[in-house]
């Protein structure tokens, strides 16, 4: 028997400086603060668009907690999914502006711009092609450079996330996002 589980529904992450933390992800990813428990130094935070109670669970250990060395055992990344190809252009530009930029890919059926929080945490952005045309990374992924201009062009509008819940901008156009 194995565990039926559909997704992963959130992440936590041990972050030295609560309120530093906060400020990134609301102002990265617009997320909103749902809830607070003060006698862990915690808080949960959830997507402008997500139909979870939280998405993200951030634990406060304080300032003097010495950062995980990269390439040792533990969470190597986070990978948070965008709608369309166009978000995830907008994505790289919103962590080249905050200084959090570290990267880009392409993995065939997926294409990708990576970014580093204020803790050293590492996350991907990630747009996955429609399913219909994974073709030959239907079982690869590989680590190829990334055209972002070249994959607007062809791809632009295609929307393949869904949306679990509207948010203000799609309530406002009557849905049409």
């Amino acid at each position: 028997m194995t565990i039926a589980a559909v997704r992963l529904n959130h992440a936590v992450l041990f972050v030295s400086d609560l309120e530093r933390s906060l400020r990134f992800w609301t102002g990265a990813f617009g997320m909103e603060v749902v809830a607070r428990e003060p006698r862990a130094n915690a808080a949960f935070l959830r997507l402008p668009r997500s139909g979870n109670h939280h998405d993200l669970g951030l634990f406060g250990i304080g300032t003097g907690a010495p950062p995980r060395a990269r390439g040792t055992v533990g969470l190597y990344h986070l990978a948070w999914q965008v709608d369309t190809i166009d978000e995830l252009e907008e994505a790289r530009l919103t962590l080249a502006q905050l200084g959090a930029f570290t990267g880009e890919s392409s993995h065939g059926a997926t294409k990708s711009v990576y970014g580093i929080d204020p803790d050293g945490n590492e996350f991907e952005v990630m747009w996955m092609l429609p399913r219909e045309d994974w073709g030959e990374y239907e079982h690869a992924a590989p680590v190829d450079r990334l055209d972002m201009g070249a994959e607007v062009a062809r791809w632009s509008g295609v929307g393949t996330a869904g949306r679990l819940v509207a948010g203000p901008a799609d309530v406002a156009s009557g849905g049409r996002a």
